[in-house]
């Protein structure tokens, strides 16, 4: 892997969003470096580095499909073409001052030890900003992904691909999922209210709410008393998709970091839930949800365990799965997946994700629930799975999700991103019948 300079205060703040990227395009996902970076950054410059490092993401494939063109020779210069990338989304995508937006990364590519190739940033985004109802709706009209998802999302979603592409651009909203055991969301809302924060109901969750003006999650009322979590709307469906839990056996498979398992919690009673999961360390995360939210623990197992081979010490009565998957379904929230998702990527996912299938079937109950999720609005890992586990499964029976929300499969149901509303989520719920 390339070592890139440490950004340091020598460096101006575009020269350290582009040591980010360039960290990005080497493989290294963003919630594993932003913390980190955003320490060594000035309070008062974080809230733009995050905004500049997040939406050249979320634009990235569209900017360079703009750029090509206005290079006579390919520039073979990851550094410099994201010096670009980084002054072409400020030129058309904020409010910056475009003087301010070209000097900076004219500097920067200057401090990360490209001179010689400054003149062509500086060139480029002058253009830009002499054409830039042009460049904007070049932008806008590219699809904004990599080609190998495009080609993939237009054969599975023909009629919706277009629209998918403007979606996956966009930012998810913020939502929060209420704690029943605690408030109600309308009661919840009433305080926003009094509070003076902007926010309204969920259209397919009953327990939802989309905040609409940005706000600091810990000092919202009832943060520390445990009144909601921050959960997508669409992954709030779970809990309304499963059976009767309480008393029962139940195991959330890939649980970290825990908003499933909380949200059964909220809802039912079991006799024993199992929060199992590969990452020890996000399974912490589990812990400190349930504490928060002060959720009675004591029927609450967590463990770090591999799925496709770990087994239970008695036969379950309900299966969460929410599978490992591309994540395509939640682009909007993380934008560094599309730098870091490759085509090959998915053929081992699919055979990872029946490994688990195959290993936690075994160990439902007769007449148990296997409730089948992933984040992917791919078919192959999604409908095409379903296909495939039915076929060989004989004692597996669908159960029909009867519902108003998403797009009805061969198998299950698909929820696409949807502005002001929630990801691609999928879920196929599944009895065992003998």
């Amino acid at each position: 892997m390339k070592q890139f300079p440490r950004p340091s205060t020598e460096l101006n703040l575009r020269a350290q969003v582009v040591i980010t990227l360039l960290q990005v395009q080497q493989g290294q996902s963003l919630a594993s470096l932003l913390h980190q970076q955003l320490s060594e950054i000035p309070e008062r410059d974080r809230a733009l580095f995050h905004e500049l490092v997040l939406g050249t993401l979320r634009q990235w494939y569209a900017l360079k499909a703009i750029t090509l063109p206005l290079l006579t020779k390919p520039l073979n210069n990851e550094t410099v073409e994201t010096c670009l990338y980084v002054g072409l989304y400020q030129v058309l995508c904020t409010r910056i001052p475009a003087h301010a937006a070209i000097s900076e990364t004219v500097t920067a590519s200057k401090q990360l030890g490209f001179h010689a190739l400054s003149g062509i940033v500086n060139a480029i985004l002058r253009r830009a900003t002499r054409e830039t109802e042009d460049f904007q709706q070049h932008l806008q009209q590219a699809h904004g992904l990599p080609s190998w998802l495009y080609k993939r999302l237009k054969k599975d979603w023909p009629l919706q691909v277009d629209d998918l592409c403007q979606q996956l651009k966009q930012t998810a909203p913020l939502t929060l999922r209420i704690n029943q055991r605690h408030i109600g969301r309308h009661a919840y809302l009433a305080k926003l209210q009094v509070e003076q924060i902007q926010a309204r109901a969920c259209h397919v969750s009953e327990v939802g709410i989309v905040l609409e003006q940005s706000v600091q999650i810990t000092a919202l009322p009832g943060f520390e008393q445990g009144w909601f979590s921050v959960q997508d709307e669409h992954a709030q469906l779970c809990a309304t998709l499963l059976p009767d839990l309480n008393d029962q056996v139940v195991l959330d498979a890939c649980a970290a970091p825990g908003g499933k398992t909380a949200h059964m919690l909220e809802k039912f009673k079991p006799q024993s839930l199992i929060a199992l999961d590969q990452d020890s360390k996000r399974l912490l995360r589990v812990t400190e949800n349930l504490q928060r939210l002060q959720l009675d623990q004591s029927h609450v197992e967590i463990i770090a365990a591999d799925a496709t081979t770990w087994s239970a010490d008695q036969a379950l009565d309900c299966i969460v799965l929410d599978a490992p998957c591309s994540a395509t379904g939640v682009i909007r929230r993380h934008p560094d997946i599309r730098l870091l998702r490759q085509s090959s990527d998915i053929a081992q996912t699919i055979e990872l994700q029946k490994q688990i299938l195959q290993n936690l079937w075994q160990q439902l109950k007769v007449g148990g629930t296997l409730l089948y999720i992933t984040c992917s609005i791919l078919k192959a890992e999604n409908e095409q799975q379903m296909i495939t586990f039915f076929a060989e499964h004989t004692n597996a029976e669908e159960i029909k999700i009867e519902a108003t929300w998403g797009i009805e499969q061969i198998h299950g149901r698909q929820l696409l991103p949807a502005t002001g509303q929630g990801d691609g989520f999928y879920y196929c719920k599944i009895k065992k019948v003998a």
